[in-house]
């Protein structure tokens, strides 16, 4: 008896899930979505690292070295240095990870049998990128040396004639909090931001006082911007004071200005807000807008940010994917202020992306909110 009246449960419940498209969606869709998403972003592998040379000897043993960098699967020739203000710039503009300094006299001194250094420079704003591409760098000069080893006379090896020397900018002790704590603060200003936001409009749905909102002489972006600018300085301090005590527990350097700072942070949470607001519009209850407020903020900001996994290691489709993620932007320009220095001029395409963004997020949750309206 209990088994047919189970069975006969479990045949209604099979009808209203084939009835109900979404359910069934998100339970076939999702977890093949999660697979693809998890599978492809969480790689710590990095493939096409973009090197640049410095060959001051200009000789066909210097150019070995640096194709045998090029031939591996590790790096992508990006540029030759001009100069050491075009490596600076180079590397402040993360145009480059690496770069290889080949000393004048590289040709004769292997000839002469002589050990010889070369120094390599890696950007270590981010210290797992920076000690991956380290591994990879002393792999190719390890073959490259081993081809060139000869066995002398009575059997003793010669020693190694290549050796690195490494130099760590912007983070020389690559130690992580460097990489991670910037990482953190763009985590928490996302999801602190949309979630705020997200629940604003629905709360007044749930009340009732939308309608009375209605009736006022107020326009959707008017009512747009009059419930962002409170959050936006809510979240203005609470980032600023994040900022402070990352500064004073976890000595995260202030290499930057203030100034370029507080632009980049305040068009960052502009597009925050702006994306809680447009899910606040779509949703009907807080409960929902919660859900996707979380969804919309956690795992892009998360995965395709470049905060923990290195978006060059990620198939291209989803590097596509990641320019449409704010975080991604916002990284670059906290962590270039604040650990290189970086001026307006240098992280200027980051700070339009973002007001690209922030404006297509006010933009398209006005048009929402209008078409509800009328």
């Amino acid at each position: 008896m209990i088994g047919a009246r189970a069975s006969a449960v479990a045949r209604k419940e099979f009808r209203q899930i084939a009835r109900d498209g979404r359910t069934l969606f998100i339970l076939l869709f999702i977890p093949v979505f999660f697979l693809l998403l998890f599978g492809y972003a969480l790689s710590w592998d990095i493939r096409g690292v973009r090197l640049a040379v410095d060959d001051r000897d200009r000789t066909v043993d210097s150019r070995a070295l640096v194709s045998a960098f090029v031939q591996s699967e590790y790096f992508t020739l990006a540029n030759t240095i001009q100069s050491d203000e075009h490596l600076t710039r180079l590397m402040d503009t993360n145009a480059i990870r690496a770069a290889l300094v080949i000393p004048s006299g590289y040709a004769r001194d292997l000839t002469r049998g002589e050990r010889v250094p070369v120094q390599v420079l890696l950007n270590g704003d981010n210290a797992n990128t920076a000690t991956t591409v380290m591994g990879y760098v002393n792999a190719v000069i390890e073959a490259e040396s081993a081809r060139r080893l000869s066995v002398a006379s009575g059997g003793a090896t010669v020693p190694v004639p290549i050796l690195v020397e490494p130099r760590i900018w912007y983070n020389p002790q690559l130690r992580s909090a460097l990489f991670l704590v910037p990482g953190l603060i763009a985590y928490i200003a996302m999801i602190t931001a949309v979630i705020s936001t997200s629940l604003s409009i629905v709360r007044e749905k749930e009340r009732g006082t939308i309608e009375q909102v209605r009736m006022a002489p107020l326009n959707a972006v008017s009512f747009i911007i009059g419930k962002t600018l409170p959050y936006l300085l809510i979240s203005l301090v609470a980032e600023l004071a994040i900022v402070g005590a990352a500064m004073w527990l976890f000595d995260l350097p202030m290499r930057g200005s203030w100034g370029v700072l507080l632009l980049a942070l305040t068009l960052y949470l502009v597009g925050a807000l702006g994306l809680g607001l447009l899910i606040s519009s779509i949703a009907d209850s807080q409960q929902v807008a919660f859900q996707v407020a979380m969804l919309a903020s956690l795992l892009p900001t998360l995965l395709l940010s470049g905060f923990i996994f290195p978006i060059a290691s990620m198939p291209q489709p989803l590097q596509t994917v990641t320019r449409i993620v704010p975080a991604r932007y916002f990284l670059v320009a906290l962590r270039g202020v604040m650990l290189k220095g970086s001026s307006l001029a240098t992280i200027q395409d980051q700070l339009i992306a973002l007001t690209v963004y922030a404006a297509a997020m006010i933009g398209l949750a006005s048009i929402r909110l209008r078409r509800q309206w009328h």
